[in-house]
């Protein structure tokens, strides 16, 4: 296992989340099941209109709108630290009422060192949606396919610049790494910029960078209308539902074995009972299986991937593996 430092400009935001009322944790009625005793509040670790903060009030409005939960579902807003702040209030707080939405980023800040709290500081409870990372380049570039591109990679790894909005070491940065690894480029050698303006699909249009590493429906607008092509997605198969999303070739078709999902799943706090975790469960299913959720699905191009509690923990556990090697190789953290 390798050493972090938790950043200390990030501390003070933690301690201060910790501060809050006196937790309440409900009761067991007589068929053994779970009662909360007052409404269930999601945390959402960003401020509204992000992808924590979207995903957070779906969930919450398909549980109240379809009845799926006898008490109401809120979101409220924690931003600060990547995460960091939301995941320190969970925790200190320890109510089964409180929970949170994540998705990769909660292995990435704690890797990093910007929090003290990992995915193994909570309790999973399901995953229920996946989104996907697209290599793109603009429609003029000389490749066509992921293998042409990392070929040249291979000769010259810094002949070629990707862009992502992420920081370097965070997820755009650490998808595209993940696949050049696996395709055989010297990953240590890659010129990775960081554009957290959202300037990134302009720069390849522009011609200032090569490749943009984004999310699959970051990458399609500029790709339907031709002015991008979507070199490949970290889908493990095509996307379906859409005549444009199936044309897009994955990774592993070419022959490059990776797969890189952007999940989003709830978490509970640290000391959830089993019946506590069964009321949760059994009632975020319920969410995955129904047309409100489907119908949300398509709208912001989710797929469906529901993981119960066990399921995502193993899940996760893999993944923290996959990302803590790749950390590791390119000198982030040490092992």
């Amino acid at each position: 296992m390798f050493r972090r430092s938790v950043s200390i400009f990030i501390l003070p935001l933690i301690l201060l989340a910790g501060c809050s009322l006196p937790v309440q944790s409900g009761s067991v009625n007589d068929q053994g099941e779970w009662v909360p005793d007052r409404s269930i509040e999601i945390i959402a670790p960003a401020a509204a209109g992000g992808g924590w903060d979207t995903t957070a009030r779906m969930l919450a409005r398909t549980i109240d709108e379809e009845q799926l939960a006898d008490e109401s579902f809120g979101v409220v807003n924690k931003p600060g630290g990547g995460g960091a702040v939301a995941w320190s209030y969970i925790h200190k707080r320890n109510d089964p009422h409180n929970i949170f939405v994540s998705s990769p980023p909660l292995h990435f800040v704690y890797l990093n060192g910007q929090s003290p709290f990992g995915y193994e500081d909570f309790t999973p409870i399901a995953n229920l949606i996946a989104d996907y990372g697209a290599f793109a380049v603009r429609e003029d570039a000389k490749w066509d396919t992921l293998d042409e591109l990392f070929a040249d990679m291979r000769e010259d790894p810094e002949s070629v610049t990707v862009v992502g909005v992420s920081s370097p070491g965070s997820m755009d940065h650490i998808q595209f790494m993940m696949f050049a690894d696996k395709a055989g480029v010297d990953i240590k050698k890659i010129r990775y910029v960081s554009d957290q303006d959202g300037g990134g699909m302009t720069s390849v249009l522009n011609g200032s960078v090569d490749v943009i590493s984004t999310g699959v429906m970051d990458a399609v607008d500029q790709a339907r209308a031709g002015k991008m092509k979507i070199l490949g997605i970290t889908a493990p198969e095509r996307l379906e539902g859409d005549e444009f999303l199936e044309t897009l070739p994955t990774a592993k078709e070419q022959g490059i074995d990776a797969e890189f999902i952007v999940w989003r799943g709830m978490f509970g706090p640290p000391d959830m009972t089993d019946e506590q975790l069964a009321y949760y469960e059994q009632a975020f299913q319920k969410v995955s299986e129904s047309e409100a959720f489907a119908e949300v699905r398509d709208m912001y191009g989710w797929d469906e991937q529901f993981m119960n509690s066990e399921e995502f923990q193993v899940f996760l556990d893999e993944q923290y593996v996959e990302l803590e090697k790749i950390l590791i190789d390119l000198g982030f953290i040490d092992e």
